[in-house]
């Protein structure tokens, strides 16, 4: 048996239609693992499949219904298992791939998605946007617990200010550990100390949350190519993630 991810839209809703596409992966020896509506007009299933071939028996049969529209009929991806889990989809960026949208009241969705991915072996490193006390701090570390992982703050303000200057021994590296910059307070506040630090963490084969990315790359000698996934968190879909105001408040940080 083989897992794949099934989902549709819903062109005309009528009594009975959930229960006629049952009915057809019945029919065809489809087993259907999972079921959620993933959008208003949307459902999406989980479901075995014993032969690659029914695949296209499905598909021909399911494209001959007037009633909905096949979006997605796939091995399923992380994205997919958490549109079936928490019945709605993680955007994603139309300009750029590897860049996921949240708002604030998807906190719980973002935790899952950040922690499985926190989840994977080796080393990634991730880029966390926002505006400043949204959530991003609290949503890695509430990540790392899911996936299994210590963290350590290499720099950050959450509690107090932390800038690492060296890094820990061997014998606390060899933890699993998630290792969370603040890219705005690293690139203002650290110096050449801390920033050898970071550059010998960014080589370590483990993951890395950098948050405020846009600022870390505008001041250091690394690109976006240095990251392997973008995510970004905003109050509202309609906020703008700015650091004008942010930039010169941490800069005001040299004159104290």
């Amino acid at each position: 048996m083989a897992e794949y991810y099934f989902q549709y839209h819903i062109r005309r809703d009528r009594p009975g239609l959930l229960g006629d596409i049952a009915s057809l992966l019945g029919m065809l020896g489809v087993n259907i693992v999972q079921l959620s509506g993933v959008s208003e007009y949307g459902r999406g299933f989980l479901i075995d499949v014993d032969r690659a071939d029914i695949l296209d028996v499905l598909r021909t049969m399911l494209e001959s219904m007037e009633d909905i529209e096949v979006t997605a009929l796939r091995e399923p991806t992380l994205r997919d298992r958490l549109a079936l889990r928490h019945g709605r989809f993680i955007e994603r960026s139309d300009t750029e791939k590897r860049t996921y949208r949240f708002v604030r009241d998807e906190l719980g969705v973002l935790v899952d998605f950040l922690g499985e991915i926190l989840k994977r072996p080796g080393r990634q490193i991730i880029g966390v946007r926002g505006q400043p006390r949204v959530g991003k701090t609290e949503a890695i570390v509430a990540a790392s617990v899911y996936a299994n992982k210590r963290w350590l703050f290499v720099s950050s303000t959450l509690l107090k200010q932390t800038i690492m200057r060296e890094l820990p021994s061997a014998t606390f590296r060899a933890e699993p550990f998630v290792y969370i910059i603040d890219g705005a307070v690293s690139v203002m506040r650290g110096g050449e100390e801390h920033m050898r630090c970071v550059d010998e963490i960014l080589r370590m084969k483990a993951p890395v949350v950098i948050e405020h990315p846009d600022i870390f790359v505008r001041r250091t000698r690394y690109t976006w190519d240095l990251f392997d996934m973008l995510i970004e968190l905003r109050r509202d879909p309609q906020e703008e993630i700015r650091y004008d105001m942010f930039e010169d408040e941490q800069a005001s940080w040299a004159h104290e």
